[in-house]
């Protein structure tokens, strides 16, 4: 390539202003990463920020505004407001708390919106940042699992992009010819396993939350890890490509590869099958994201095969591991059955963590609140309000399930 070309394609990538939305956590941390790596190869300039959001972590919210810079930064938490000002006063930033405050963070005018808050508290800011069509930097598979339908008419609308961030995602949007859409055979998504991968159902049966979030490959936060151990996360991802890359059910699947250097694999008709390959660290498809369609240099570690020496496959067990089976057949009933999946497993990963349930309640719940779900439950969500009435419903009626479990 021309050099004087490349330059001003990087230059034009570094040049975005970026918000990150949960700027505290496991993703948001790793994309400053990132962008601190691009200041120091690229300028000071590169990637100047725009917004940073957390839920309550003030200390290092308030670090982070001081390091980076931002025009805005909201904490969630309403009653740590005081304590942002403190930490930030004499600094020339915004300051804001509250939820409404995280929506007004994903409304102003970045170019870029990392959305890395966990859960469906995600929803309400990203579809704000759609309306607007903001480039969606998507590390958050939730809310577009809960509202799949709002989701999509919203990007149709807005002509918003969503580059997404899970490893697999990522992987799949490189590997997907969609001008060969016609040729797409089958799209399957990788999963190390979790920390449980050779446990029995028995073992199972104790293990602590400690023993949960302990991944053998990422560095994650608690409540990913547990979808990890669960496999849960692998079903949520599998919902989150349909939505994405509008690929049917029928052709999409799932393998075990405790490895995690394949991340995902796309099979031809012609018999190709691409892979897509890189050491298991957020900040090679965090970097993917900031700079698409462009690549520029990241801190990530780079892969050596020699040293892997082999990879492995082998078939998910949806006996040991049944949120695989709910997230897929929840799939295929459609409408707001992956809602109230979504809703169930995050109560339900959150009493767990509280040490209020075992871990193989996690699976009981989510069954049960989804076998009392209203016939309705399959019907297509109308806009987000519907969305939130069904998860609100979800919430509470899996709340009640835990709360059995617990007595």
């Amino acid at each position: 390539m021309n050099p004087v070309l490349d330059h001003r394609l990087v230059a034009g990538a570094i040049a975005r202003r970026l918000t990150i939305l949960g700027s505290t956590g496991s993703i948001g941390l790793s994309t400053l990463d990132v962008v601190a790596h691009a200041r120091e190869r690229y300028g000071d300039q590169a990637f100047p920020i725009e917004a940073l959001t957390a839920q309550s972590q003030v200390d290092t919210l308030a670090e982070q505004a001081r390091r980076f810079r931002p025009r805005f930064v909201a904490v969630a938490d309403e009653t740590r407001y005081d304590d942002l000002k403190t930490a930030l006063g004499g600094e020339d930033i915004e300051i804001a708390a509250g939820t409404e405050a995280i929506r007004e963070a994903a409304t102003r005018a970045s170019d870029l919106v990392m959305v890395a808050i966990v859960g469906a508290a995600a929803l309400e800011p990203t579809l704000a940042a759609a309306r607007r069509g903001a480039t969606i930097a998507l590390a958050n598979k939730e809310c577009v699992v809960a509202a799949g339908d709002v989701f999509r008419r919203t990007l149709a609308e807005s002509r918003a992009i969503v580059v997404p961030v899970d490893s697999e995602h990522s992987a799949a949007f490189q590997l997907l010819d969609f001008g060969q859409a016609h040729a797409i055979e089958k799209v399957t998504l990788t999963a190390s396993g979790g920390p449980f991968r050779e446990w029995t159902r028995e073992r199972m049966r104790n293990v602590t939350p400690e023993q949960a979030v302990a991944h053998p490959n990422w560095s994650m936060g608690a409540k990913i890890s547990v979808d990890s151990a669960t496999l849960m996360n692998k079903g949520l991802e599998i919902i989150e490509a349909h939505v994405l890359f509008a690929i049917e059910a029928k052709r999409l699947g799932v393998i075990v590869h405790p490895q995690s250097v394949v991340h995902c694999l796309v099979s031809y008709s012609d018999g190709s099958t691409l892979a897509h390959l890189s050491a298991p660290d957020m900040r090679t498809p965090i970097a993917h994201a900031l700079a698409w369609p462009t690549r520029i240099a990241a801190p990530s570690l780079k892969l050596d095969l020699a040293k892997v020496r082999q990879l492995t496959f082998e078939e998910a067990d949806l006996e040991r591991f049944p949120c695989l089976r709910l997230a897929s057949e929840c799939l295929g009933a459609g409408g707001l059955a992956p809602t109230v999946l979504n809703a169930a497993n995050e109560v339900a990963v959150g009493a767990f963590l509280a040490k209020r349930i075992g871990f193989l309640d996690i699976a009981c719940v989510i069954e049960d609140t989804l076998a009392r779900r209203e016939s309705g439950g399959t019907a297509r969500a109308q806009n987000l309000e519907a969305v939130l009435a069904v998860d609100a419903q979800a919430r509470a009626t899996a709340s009640q399930l835990c709360a059995l479990r617990a007595a």
